[in-house]
């Protein structure tokens, strides 16, 4: 028998009876599990809406293939890891509660903070980067509005922006929601209109000629845009489904997350890789600040709707990354109000714009080497749940996901061993593509050299080999936390499900 602790100051009654919000983490009534699966099409399809994924075109093409490939890279990475997302959001219509939270069951309820660390701060990387793009693109266009450049209207920018951020994230969770449905379409009709106008800057002569890449080249492209698209989202995209009703199918679960999650990035990243395949220069730029270069090559009339709507959707997209952060730290167990947590992510968030903004020399390799590096634990975490989920044949016991004493124990030590393996070994063969500048994370790739993948060229910087930058590492974290876990963690399951 499962014994649970119903008691005021534990289990799932406590959380019910904190004294914070707590609307995210608490276990959604049976009534309020009304939605369809096609309404799982517009937070996914608002959340990937941006004209940031144009950027991607000049990302992929960086790796040195060609343009073929690259439409391959994209095409396979922003579906494959979408549908992963979808994978995890079976949990939340079968458990009706924040992923976080469902991840107690694979690792324990107290074991579960482990991912939930990493979670946190993957969440707090993508609202700080969104943040730093807004500055950067706001700085730009005033530049060629010629109204104003320099230090001076970057500040401004970057007060402004998280402000905004901060603001709305305190605001809560409807006015976010009702928030979001207004700024969708302002994003796709400002995208829309930047491709019309921008359609004649393409050279399909210069695209179609670039030549082949390796093959070590091609994987290093697509593992970039997993990281960098579903696997994004990975870690909070039960939250979306958990209104779903129980006898919702779970193949309409993942293949409606799959498409609202995927379409508007597939379309985007495909033009960026004409726009950028076609001038080199454009394509350098975005390197150094994605939206703002994208702006340039606009009519002037132009410029202050698409600065706008642009602005807006990354704040947006930033004021998302605080809540679902917010509902991490609710997941540990840290007990503070709504306001104090939006305050701690937005000083953390304008530490890292500062940062960004006005000391490092490039946005795409510090961005880069954020995706990879948190990219492989989540990976790892996101293989681990998928194999439970596999593995399980009936719905969560709720009241157990917030009882340590319950069916899913405490601390499920062999899922955080294998969490822990998978991304140990895993970090080993990803590389540093911030080496000169973030020499603290060169501590990456130290299986490469053992293995013989690559060569560390000291006095350079970077590594030699075309398998140093395939980053291999994300695909087998995951790999390594799915078959452990679906082989490991079988008789644990079974016995949960007997009780």
């Amino acid at each position: 028998m499962t014994v649970h602790s119903d008691g005021p100051g534990s289990g799932l009654e406590a959380v019910r009876r904190a004294g914070i919000e707590t609307t995210g983490i608490e276990i959604i009534d049976e009534s309020e599990r009304t939605a369809k699966p096609s309404d799982l099409f517009w937070p996914w399809f608002a959340a990937n809406v941006s004209v940031f994924g144009i950027s991607y075109g000049s990302f992929i093409l960086g790796f040195g293939i060609s343009w073929w490939q690259a439409t391959m890279v994209a095409v396979l990475g922003i579906v494959i890891s979408f549908a992963a997302c979808g994978l995890v959001a079976i949990a939340g219509k079968r458990g009706s509660a924040p992923t976080m939270i469902l991840s107690r069951a694979p690792f324990g309820v107290v074991g579960q903070k482990v991912p939930g660390v990493f979670s946190w701060l993957i969440s707090i990387g993508w609202e700080t980067f969104l943040a730093i793009m807004a500055t950067l693109a706001t700085a730009t266009v005033f530049r060629e509005l010629g109204w104003s450049s320099g230090d001076a209207v970057k500040v401004i920018a970057m007060i402004v922006v998280a402000g905004l951020i901060v603001a709305a994230s305190v605001a809560g969770y409807h006015i976010i929601m009702r928030m979001q449905s207004v700024l969708t379409w302002l994003t796709g009709i400002a995208t829309i209109g930047y491709i019309v106008l921008t359609v004649d800057e393409i050279d399909l002569d210069a695209v179609t000629s670039m030549p082949n890449g390796s093959g070590q080249a091609v994987i290093g492209a697509f593992v970039m845009v997993m990281t960098g698209f579903g696997f994004g989202w990975i870690n909070i995209a039960a939250d979306w489904s958990r209104y779903q009703r129980r006898s919702t199918p779970g193949v309409q679960i993942v293949l409606w997350n799959t498409i609202a999650g995927a379409l508007a990035p597939v379309v985007l990243v495909l033009y960026g890789i004409l726009l950028a395949g076609s001038s080199p220069d454009l394509s350098a730029g975005i390197a150094l600040d994605p939206i703002g270069t994208l702006a340039t090559v606009l009519p002037t009339w132009y410029l202050v709707p698409f600065l706008v709507a642009s602005v807006l959707a990354l704040v947006s997209g930033a004021v998302l990354g605080i809540y679902s952060s917010g509902l991490t730290l609710l997941s540990l167990g840290v007990r503070i109000p709504r306001p104090t947590a939006a305050f701690i992510d937005g000083v953390i968030l304008t530490i890292g714009t500062v940062y960004v903004v006005f000391f490092a020399e490039s946005f795409l390799e510090p961005f880069q080497s954020f995706l990879i590096t948190l990219g492989v634990p989540i990976a790892a975490w996101a293989g681990i749940v998928i194999a439970d989920l596999a593995l399980r044949r009936s719905d969560y016991d709720e009241e157990a996901l917030f009882d340590p004493a319950g069916r899913y124990g405490a601390v499920n030590w062999g899922a955080i061993a294998t969490m822990a393996v998978a991304s140990v070994v895993g970090w080993g063969l990803v590389v540093n593509n911030y080496a000169t500048e973030a020499s603290w994370n060169n501590w990456q790739g130290y299986l490469l050299e053992p293995l013989n993948l690559g060569t560390w060229v000291e006095d350079g910087s970077y590594w030699d080999g075309n398998w140093a930058y395939a980053n291999l590492g994300v695909l087998l974290a995951f790999a390594i936390g799915f078959v452990v876990t679906l082989v490991a963690q079988r008789s644990r399951v079974r016995q949960q499900e007997s009780v």
